[in-house]
């Protein structure tokens, strides 16, 4: 679901958030709501992990993905 929201500036100043970045509001108790600043921009996520320690093709990957989804492990 997408709302607009009108977040203080002193808040999105402190959480480091601009005007049509994307956010989420995390339930961490009844009644209560964390706020998340995320995302989209997959660039931002480059290096995260580190160099891969090997490399995996397409292929291996498809097959990987279709045996854990016939259930087999």
């Amino acid at each position: 679901m997408r709302v607009q929201a009108a977040i203080p500036v002193e808040v999105r100043n402190d959480l480091k958030v601009d005007a049509g970045d994307r956010v989420e509001f995390v339930l961490i108790a009844p009644g209560r709501y964390e706020f998340v600043a995320t995302t989209s921009d997959v660039t931002a996520l480059k290096g995260m992990f580190g160099q891969a320690k090997k490399r995996v093709s397409i292929e291996s990957m498809n097959a990987a993905i279709a045996k854990c989804g016939a259930g087999e492990r």
